[in-house]
């Protein structure tokens, strides 16, 4: 009995040792957040991109480890500038040999455009959790202002890292075309919409 009890202490520290961590405490009130610079975490930020394919679907791929800053005061965020920096060659899809033709210079031309890039030039809130971003965006040689719908999604420190965190999801819409992008248009589509998720590290 006293061997058993034992082993039964010994499993329960176990677990309690190699728990999860608990839940993050995050405020979406967003005058809580912390007045600062910002990096872009990396890790956890997406870029989606979605095209039709032959009018039959839709057609999505991804850009990963997008690097960037934010600055932003809470009282004032009409104020807050974004900067934000995307390698090109970490487009990815379902389809490995696609990913090749994304990075060739028929499509992206990652190797004479290594980086896609957005500055921000104007905020404009929306509401209390949501603006307009509008900012530079520059892809395949070309600079054309693009407007984004950012939203709020929370502010508090990441129990994984201890990090400082804020996040945001955004949404927009271009023409590939107007950046030069036109193969197979219209057979594959040239209205290109996105859909961002970034979380931004106090630094």
């Amino acid at each position: 009995m006293t061997k058993t009890f034992a082993l039964a202490a010994f499993a329960g520290a176990a677990l309690i040792s190699f728990s999860a961590p608990a839940l993050a405490q995050v405020s979406t009130d967003p005058t809580t957040v912390q007045a600062g610079t910002y990096a872009l975490e990396p890790s956890h930020a997406r870029v989606v991109f979605s095209v039709s394919h032959m009018g039959f679907s839709t057609w999505y791929g991804d850009f990963a480890k997008p690097t960037g800053s934010l600055t932003l005061d809470p009282k004032a965020p009409a104020a807050a500038k974004l900067d934000v920096t995307i390698p090109v060659a970490s487009v990815t899809t379902t389809n490995t040999v696609l990913d090749g033709e994304l990075k060739s210079a028929a499509w992206f031309d990652a190797t004479t455009y290594p980086t896609i890039t957005f500055h921000s030039t104007k905020v404009v809130p929306t509401g209390a959790s949501t603006a307009k971003v509008t900012g530079d965006l520059t892809f395949h040689g070309v600079t054309k202002p693009v407007t984004l719908d950012v939203t709020f999604k929370g502010a508090g420190s990441n129990p994984m890292s201890k990090a400082y965190t804020i996040g945001f999801d955004a949404k927009g819409s271009l023409k590939r075309s107007d950046f030069g992008v036109k193969t197979y248009v219209p057979l594959i589509g040239d209205d290109v919409d996105l859909l961002i998720s970034a979380p931004f590290e106090k630094k």
